[in-house]
């Protein structure tokens, strides 16, 4: 985007956006009882779980336990995330007993189906295992989506770590590695939130500079955006013009008619065909004009696989 707007000069830059809503969590409470009911339900309406854990050492920011243990923290929040989960479900059971008791012979076959699927589900949170960890056909994913458990949502795990272990952080990043390597959906990214807030008031160049004699190739906040993308399965594409540059972002794999849909439900019912070129042949090229006589330029139908970084123009008819 930061290329593309000098080459355009447009009225409007609208970047791509993503939202992090910091919920915080309840000191000290037992299990079961360290997440608020509130924190519970903004969670919910929440496309993935983003859990940032410590594991930097000051004494002057004391923890709660006593200890500074990311492993242990991360699990205490996955048994709270777990019990409210478990909660939902033992309610739902409870009701579709007397449901399917009173249901005609003919209603009752989907309300069987769902007891069976949530009973799976209650089997894997006995066992420790978040419900992303299950097998779920089409209609399975369907017939949950609309509970918004908590341990179905994907989780990437930010490990805060000290300035002494940015250097080589390998041995506080294992156990939390290892961790997520035994679920499904699971990411982790590591941080040092001290070092980032230092670097950030620097100026630009020695920002840059402060980063490379660190080994930091990129600000925290643009790998964890990365990684929650990435975890989503998202990718960005563009549009351009004098009036505005602007991303749009959509999920892996869709078609160049879903990401008109995108922009517009009207480009998505009478498209044609999308006009594209990858945005970096595009700044090389200098403009929309020279990519096109460079053969830079292709036409692609409704069915190609929008590709991370086009710039699509859609042609369209209604």
């Amino acid at each position: 985007m930061d290329k593309l707007v000098p080459l355009f000069k447009p009225k409007k830059t609208t970047y791509a956006e993503i939202t992090l809503r910091d919920l915080g969590l309840a000191k000290g409470a037992g299990a079961g009882e360290g997440i608020s009911a509130k924190k519970l339900g903004d969670l919910r309406t929440s496309d993935a779980i983003l859990h940032v854990v410590r594991a930097f050492r000051d004494p002057s920011v004391p923890h709660p336990e006593g200890s500074v243990d990311p492993a242990r923290d991360l699990a205490t929040v996955d048994l709270e995330l777990t019990i409210a989960d478990h909660t939902v479900i033992e309610k739902r059971l409870e009701r579709l007993e007397g449901e399917i008791r009173s249901a005609k012979a003919g209603d009752r076959e989907p309300k069987e189906r769902e007891r069976a699927l949530l009973g799976r589900c209650l089997e894997a949170l006995d066992a420790e295992r978040p419900l992303r960890d299950l097998e779920l056909d089409a209609e399975e994913e369907k017939l949950l989506r609309g509970f918004r458990f908590l341990t179905l949502m994907p989780q990437l795990v930010v490990v805060n770590l000290d300035e002494a272990d940015v250097a080589a952080p390998d041995a506080v990043l294992a156990p939390i590695r290892e961790i997520a390597s035994r679920h499904r959906q699971t990411a982790v990214v590591q941080v040092c939130a001290k070092l980032e807030a230092e670097i950030a008031e620097l100026p630009p160049e020695e920002a840059v500079a402060f980063r490379e004699a660190a080994g930091i190739t990129e600000p925290a906040l643009e790998r964890i955006v990365r990684a929650a993308y990435d975890l989503l399965g998202l990718i960005s594409f563009f549009t351009v013009g004098p009036d505005e540059v602007r991303a749009w972002t959509v999920a892996k794999g869709s078609t160049a008619q879903q990401a008109a849909g995108a922009i517009h439900s009207d480009l998505e019912r009478g498209f044609i065909r999308a006009e594209v070129v990858r945005w970096d042949d595009l700044l090389r090229a200098g403009s929309e004009a020279e990519a096109k006589r460079q053969g830079l330029t292709r036409q692609e139908g409704k069915a190609w696989v929008v590709e991370e970084g086009s710039v699509l123009h859609v042609l369209f008819n209604v």
